[in-house]
């Protein structure tokens, strides 16, 4: 039975290793298949093969045609010809979903033609080696990855050899220097978890000098201005220009302005391509499709006041006795006999599911600015709940349980054997004279005995204090966790819930500032005021406070000083959930998640009709694409929506929004990732809803200043306060900031 007891716990491991092998032999056999070819990167050999060739030359798509692992009934490209020429500048430009981004993941080698062929300089991209390939591609991205490092070490990202002097120089040619070095560390400066501590436009200058950095033979631009106010994107738009010299460039963009020195351009349509030629040719073609969106986006005079194109974004020490008694509170088993293995096993299990389960609900109660700090990414969270939870659960389970249990077993084993020696030999000496030195061999023996087994134990028993005194701290980390209270509680039911809400908003003489950046101040004695009914739009330039608004609205932060009142209530004394419900965000770069696109419309209500999501689809115009899948509104949309483009995530990001009927609506970009025509119904859609509830607020942050024109209150901020504020014409005869802002567009 005691055998028995003492390898109960080798099977307890084996079954966990076997758990834990399972999904690291399927990722060995996905790897052996022929489809995925990213182990190249480390087939370094190839780069000296008469197989890899210069890669200077003209891209190609040679009658590609395309469709998604996860959506393989639906074709993305169709007999897709293209020709991208050596040293010029190719443009894509499109509807939302037409294809354009495919074809850069293509490029990449993210993903393999279902048939056709993609060739560089006249071979096969498929004999290129694929790490040689990517070094030699440049690409800035509509949602940019940033990493939770300094500014320095994501713009090193593109060439890790480079010097400090061609970090600055690329920053400076993607206009970032400048505000890099007004950042409390300037280029040591931490940019939070994927860049969460810049704007929009920050992060994309920062993508662009990334790019840059390394050179590049091939240049890769998937609205690359997008988040750009109109100053900063002209500044590095003639950035661009000059980059691009000398280089082969794809661009894809809705804004055409950005593309209207294109060498030449693709006009695509449901994977195809419907038009080609330069700007001036297909400017000739009356009815066509890419003088059609020329002219939607294309702005008049002043005088005239059309539309104008514009994109403006967390150590109290506790004593090991309450550590150990705050443990067993934890524990559903107490007093668990050392030889009971498998009670241990459940005991330690049990323990392990509590902690991480009241960890994650702490968590939960967390303000936003907890996640700010670089030790609470979500990463470093991840790991803490999984591996500090197990160090725990080694102090009470078997793993340490069954050691002490063998040598006491050993122990008793040396004890038996000399006691029977001694007794035997004793009966014996009355028969046999033995000599003293056989029975002092003997003694030495015993001995030296109980030295081997006796260093083992302490060797033993040190390992098994190192995993006490990692349980320890490991514990201790959690009841901090657990004893933390949040500046915001995210879970709490306290605070007044205002009946006949009437959604006004005042800021009152607010400053700001980010913990993580005290120094820095974002919002300077900022002075507004929104009455209920009222479409009020913030513009400037990035950085300047826009989006800091818009967090402190929802109560991500409280203001540093001043006040937010809401119907002439202090923001903070109010109810956290009751104020989130009558707010409606659309961000720059939309949450999705991993469910279906009807799951994703209705998220966070409950019972909700099938007829109203549909109805709320139609308003975002999205209705039409969902219905194209093969399965509908059950579409997966896949990890953070990535089975989707920008547009189609904005679009089904707002269905949601319509869907609450908000009586304050937050739209920070809501519609920057969208074609012109799309933006153009989406507008109407936005502009319908404000008439179905003239009582509604609108909230709009903006760079495309054709989508604020209407506005009641146009609001201009520079450095956290607002410098003149009015409605569109009236800023205009002022001839102020506003009205430079828009002589930044030049496109006729």
């Amino acid at each position: 039975m005691h055998s028995c007891n003492s390898i109960s716990p080798f099977f307890q491991s084996l079954s966990e290793a076997r758990g834990a092998a399972a999904p690291v032999f399927r990722l060995i056999d996905e790897a052996q298949n022929v489809c995925i070819n990213e182990m190249d990167i480390w087939k370094e050999d190839r780069l000296h093969d008469g197989l890899v060739c210069d890669i200077n030359g003209d891209i190609e798509f040679k009658n590609v045609d395309f469709s998604y692992p996860s959506r393989r009934d639906v074709s993305v490209l169709r007999n897709f010809t293209l020709i991208a020429r050596v040293g010029q500048t190719t443009a894509l430009v499109g509807s939302s979903g037409c294809g354009k981004s495919t074809c850069i993941s293509l490029l990449l080698r993210y993903y393999e033609p279902s048939s056709g062929q993609i060739t560089i300089n006249g071979r096969s991209i498929l004999d290129y080696n694929l790490k040689q390939l990517r070094q030699n591609i440049g690409v800035v991205s509509q949602e940019p990855i940033l990493f939770g490092m300094s500014v320095y070490e994501n713009i090193r990202f593109g060439k890790v050899n480079a010097t400090r002097t061609e970090i600055e120089e690329a920053a400076r040619l993607a206009n970032a220097h400048h505000f890099i070095t007004q950042l409390p560390n300037k280029y040591e400066t931490l940019v939070g978890e994927r860049g969460l501590q810049l704007s929009g436009g920050e992060k994309q200058r920062i993508a662009l000098a990334r790019a840059l950095v390394k050179q590049p033979i091939l240049l890769l631009l998937d609205e690359a201005t997008s988040a750009l106010d109109n100053i900063s994107e002209k500044i590095v738009q003639e950035a661009l220009d000059r980059a691009c010299k000398g280089r082969t460039t794809i661009v894809i963009a809705h804004r055409l302005n950005t593309i209207r020195n294109a060498d030449y351009i693709y006009v695509l349509d449901n994977g195809r391509v419907i038009e080609e030629g330069t700007h001036e040719t297909l400017m000739t073609n009356e009815g066509g499709k890419y003088r059609t969106m020329v002219k939607s986006q294309q702005m008049k005079s002043i005088n005239d006041d059309k539309d104008d194109t514009m994109k403006m974004k967390k150590v109290t020490e506790v004593d090991e006795k309450r550590i150990f008694e705050r443990s067993r509170l934890l524990s559903d088993t107490q007093d668990v006999d050392m030889n009971k293995y498998t009670a241990f096993a459940i005991s330690g299990s049990k323990l392990t599911q509590r902690i991480r389960s009241k960890a994650f609900a702490c968590l939960l109660r967390q303000e936003v600015a907890y996640f700010d700090q670089p030790e609470n990414t979500s990463g470093a969270i991840s790991i803490r709940l999984s591996t500090q939870a197990s160090a725990i659960q080694q102090m009470l389970g078997t793993k340490m349980s069954w050691k002490p249990a063998i040598i006491n077993a050993v122990v008793r084993g040396v004890y038996w054997t000399s006691n029977m020696y001694i007794s035997t030999f004793l009966y014996w000496r009355a028969l046999i004279l033995v000599e003293k030195n056989e029975l002092a061999l003997n003694d030495a023996i015993i001995v030296f005995a109980f030295a081997i087994f006796m260093g083992q134990a302490l060797k033993i028993v040190e390992i098994i204090t190192t995993r006490i005194n990692a349980s320890l701290s490991a514990a201790q980390s959690f009841f901090d966790l657990f004893d933390r209270t949040p500046t915001i509680d995210n879970t709490s039911s306290k605070g007044r819930k205002l009946v006949n809400f009437r959604g006004e908003i005042e800021f009152d003489q607010v400053k700001y500032f980010y913990p993580t950046r005290p120094t820095s101040i974002v919002l300077n004695k900022l002075q507004m005021s929104i009455k209920s009914g009222q479409r009020v739009a913030l513009v400037g330039p990035s950085g300047c406070g826009k989006s800091t608004i818009i967090h402190l609205l929802e109560r991500f932060y409280d203001v540093t000083h001043g006040q937010l009142l809401l119907d002439g209530i202090d923001i903070r004394q109010l109810n956290i959930h009751w104020i989130r419900s009558h707010f409606g965000l659309v961000s720059q770069e939309p949450i999705l998640f991993d469910l279906t696109i009807a799951e994703n419309i209705a998220y966070g209500l409950e019972n909700i009709p099938m007829e109203k999501i549909i109805t709320a689809a139609i308003k975002a115009n999205i209705h039409e694409f969902i219905q194209q899948l093969p399965r509908g509104y059950e579409t997966k949309v896949g990890m953070k929506g990535s089975f989707l483009s920008g547009g189609e995530k904005q679009r089904i990001a707002i269905a949601r929004v319509l869907l609450r009927q908000p009586k304050v609506l937050l739209l920070d970009e809501a519609t920057s990732a969208m074609d012109s025509y799309n933006e153009q119904i989406v507008q109407q859609t936005l502009d319908q809803a404000q008439a179905e509830d003239p009582s509604r607020i609108s909230l709009i942050i903006a760079h495309r200043l054709s989508t604020i024109r209407k506005c009641d209150l146009i609001c201009v901020l520079d450095k956290g306060h607002i410098v003149e504020s009015g409605t569109h014409i009236e800023l205009i005869k002022r001839h102020g900031a506003y009205y430079k802002m828009l002589n930044q567009n030049d496109f006729q």
